[in-house]
């Protein structure tokens, strides 16, 4: 009996329920639970250091299993509608999974596409080893990068997914040049940051008053690595790992990424994209139906049919999903979820 296993049922001997997680800030989170805070489900050691917490109120393990990666500053309860899907399914044979990276919060700046993938396989063996159903990936953000890298990467060694969603898969780099075009400050600092990064090793940590201007929380560290990843100043003839989703990529980009899906024979199932209608960190001039399109067509030329119907844009939505589009969002989720 594994110690996770050991764990859950001594705390229920002793306390006779399942173990609750409290939220202190979660009274300002806007979603559909007017000022709950608490949420119970069990709290799971998937790899040294590395927890992901499942969201039940069920003592009988469910088969089925949604693993959720948030993006950039993202950890546990961090995005609105999380607790909200997982609700939704709760009267299902699915359960929802918060994954936590080392990535995750303040670790983003200094961690890689190539770690995450390493780490949330780790999770996905876990989860397999403890549970025999179905496992799904749902990506939030650059957590949709993590979704693509995973099934597109040629590293080995992955265990392969039922099924992948990426939600809100916006350009990392294109917000940021967009903030270094519209401002003379912001437009400084953008080129001091990118002479340091091309100039010092890998994981030189770049000046944070700087990064701070361009954006990035003033207390989280950033590889020279990491920046150039994000902000793939070589894009769009030679993108870096991090800029999968720009809406000036090549069509050889897309091939490599997309378009090589269903070769890596990491899905089982298909691959859904859920662009929120009113992102704010999307370009106003990107066309987001014309932009899955594009997405779709790569997929589904790499010799499969691998593209999900059930992807689109999420009408009103935020890049998070505060409110507005909820609903649209946990239907095409279930209904995915259901035919995986």
């Amino acid at each position: 009996m594994s110690f996770l296993i050991s764990f859950y049922f001594l705390f229920n001997l002793f306390f006779g329920d399942l173990f609750t997680f409290a939220s202190p800030s979660s009274s300002s989170v806007e979603n559909n639970r007017s000022m709950a805070s608490s949420y119970p489900g069990v709290l799971h050691q998937y790899a040294p250091r590395l927890t992901a917490f499942e969201f039940t109120t069920s003592r009988t393990p469910k088969p089925n299993s949604l693993l959720f990666v948030g993006g950039l500053t993202d950890g546990l309860l961090t995005v609105p509608y999380v607790p909200e899907l997982a609700s939704a399914l709760e009267g299902t044979d699915w359960s929802v999974f918060n994954v936590i990276l080392t990535s995750s919060y303040m670790g983003w700046g200094t961690g890689s596409l190539d770690q995450d993938i390493e780490e949330i396989g780790k999770c996905v063996s876990f989860v397999r080893g403890i549970k025999p159903g179905k496992v799904v990936l749902m990506g939030h953000s650059t957590g949709s990068q993590d979704v693509l890298h995973y099934l597109s990467a040629a590293q080995e060694g992955r265990p392969a997914l039922d099924g992948a969603i990426m939600q809100a898969p916006v350009s990392d780099r294109e917000f940021l040049l967009e903030r270094v075009r519209e401002d003379n400050e912001v437009r400084g600092a953008y080129e001091q940051v990118l002479s340091l990064a091309r100039s010092h090793p890998p994981m030189t940590i770049l000046p944070m008053n700087l990064t701070e201007t361009l954006g990035w929380p003033g207390d989280t560290p950033i590889t020279a690595q990491r920046f150039l990843s994000l902000a793939s100043p070589d894009s769009p003839e030679r993108p870096a790992p991090d800029d999968l989703f720009s809406s000036d990529a090549t069509e050889q980009r897309l091939r490599e990424t997309f378009g090589v899906v269903g070769q890596r024979g990491l899905v089982k199932g298909q691959l859904a994209a859920m662009y929120s209608g009113k992102d704010e960190y999307a370009l106003e001039s990107v066309d987001k139906e014309a932009l899955l399109r594009r997405w779709k067509e790569a997929t589904n030329a790499g010799g499969a049919d691998k593209w999900s119907e059930l992807s689109g844009v999420i009408p009103g939505a935020s890049h998070n999903v505060k409110a507005e589009g909820q609903d649209w969002l946990i239907e095409h989720v279930s209904r995915f979820v259901s035919s995986a």
